[in-house]
């Protein structure tokens, strides 16, 4: 990583363009999940239409989850960030410039602020991928979903893709420092219409089901909303 970051953050800058930046992380993020010997297997990958603009919406188990997923996602994504780490030199400079959206939960007009930035990202055709639970769940089961992501959703008009990862929860489990090799599922799922649901509740309701229909019987859990 270090020496790839000396070759793309000044890149980056000179050319005021993410894209070489995007790529390189995304080929590191590969390479180091082929190195540690986990195989992924990808379903649904024919549910949507890779050419649209989505927003995807997957479960989160553990660690290797993202760099397993965006590498699957077609084209760029960004995903949300906290607001502190752009504050960190090169780094958060090279984040805005890869159109990542900074999160802030502090206050209502924050929040405000973090789904318009998000709207502003979609309407470049940049996707955007989001872990609704909010954290790693540390036994598999759906924890209960932000409704953050949703208004971002509803608000944009932008389908959502429901994306569910399985396997990786006993390769890398929440508080583990060692990947074991094995097999995750990737299992990408229809889109989904928000503009199709009366309320918010309905649409985390409808996202949240379809996630679970791929989850083992016993990671299965009784779904709720914060």
């Amino acid at each position: 990583m270090p020496p790839a970051a000396l070759i793309a953050f000044p890149w980056t800058f000179i050319n005021r363009n993410a894209n070489f930046l995007y790529k390189l992380g995304i080929s590191i993020g590969q390479f180091g999940v082929w190195l540690a010997g986990v195989k992924v297997e990808v379903r649904g990958y024919e549910n949507f239409n890779h050419r649209g603009t989505y927003i995807f919406m997957c479960n989160h188990v553990s660690n290797l989850d993202p760099p397993i997923l965006i590498s699957r996602v077609p084209g760029r994504t960004s995903v949300l960030v906290k607001k502190e780490l752009f504050r960190i030199p090169i780094l958060g400079p090279a984040m805005r410039l890869a159109s990542l959206v900074p999160v802030d939960r502090s206050n209502r007009e924050a929040a405000i602020a973090s789904v318009k930035a998000g709207i502003e990202v979609l309407k470049t055709g940049i996707h955007m991928t989001i872990f609704p639970e909010g954290t790693r769940s540390p036994d598999g089961k759906l924890l209960p979903f932000k409704k953050g992501p949703f208004y971002l959703a509803t608000d944009s008009g932008i389908p959502i893709v429901p994306v569910t990862i399985t396997g990786t929860e006993k390769l890398m489990p929440k508080g583990a420092s060692i990947i074991r090799p094995g097999k995750a599922i990737l299992s990408f799922h229809p889109p989904v219409d928000p503009q199709s649901f009366e309320t918010k509740e309905a649409l985390i309701d409808a996202v949240s089901t379809v996630i679970a229909s791929a989850l083992p019987k016993d990671r299965i859990n009784q779904l709720s909303r914060n």
